[in-house]
């Protein structure tokens, strides 16, 4: 399928969470099994080479795990607080509206170890750059993120090149 073809799969909600937003929906492309297939391809294709994909809960951890199956690659989980049954470090990031925490088993990751980071959907930058300071706090070597949708408009893109994290997006929509 071409990109054009799984962008017309993504379903767009109006004024949601919030009046004046544009909801981009994966839910209609994992629900179709030939695109979902086709965007985990492309994925994969985008960060083969690395030998690790990470993932942030929750549909980071739909495209990341299949990434990291397509591949042959351990997927790493990186969580909300309090999700891992182990000893984990964390890191603390700020949202719109307030602050949030990943965290990650910091023995799931080897130093040096180059890991990707996959999600479904870049904004700000937020989420994936403190998952990138998280992996790297636990050794890992990133420097490439790819993602299913870029909201280029709200500069997450440049964000995480500001972290010299290349940033790969099957699809843009523009405005928020």
């Amino acid at each position: 399928m071409t990109p054009d073809e799984l962008k017309a799969l993504v379903r767009t909600i109006p004024d949601f969470p919030k009046s004046g937003i544009q909801f981009r929906d994966i839910t209609t492309l994992i629900g179709h099994g030939a695109g979902f297939s086709a965007s985990v391809d492309w994925l994969a294709s985008q960060v083969a080479g690395n030998s690790a994909i990470a993932g942030m809960e929750a549909r980071g951890f739909i495209f990341g795990a299949a990434v990291a199956a397509r591949l042959g690659l351990p997927f790493l989980p990186i969580r909300k607080p309090g999700k891992l049954p182990c000893d984990v470090i964390g890191v603390d990031y700020e949202l719109e509206y307030g602050m949030d925490r990943l965290e990650l088993d910091p023995g799931a990751i080897s130093p040096g170890q180059t890991v990707a980071i996959v999600d479904d959907l870049l904004a700000t930058g937020g989420t994936a750059r403190a998952a990138t300071a998280l992996l790297r706090k636990a050794g890992a070597e990133v420097d490439t993120a790819a993602f299913v949708i870029d909201l280029p408009d709200l500069g997450g893109s440049r964000s995480l090149t500001d972290e010299a994290v290349s940033v790969r997006a099957l699809m843009a929509f523009e405005g928020e």
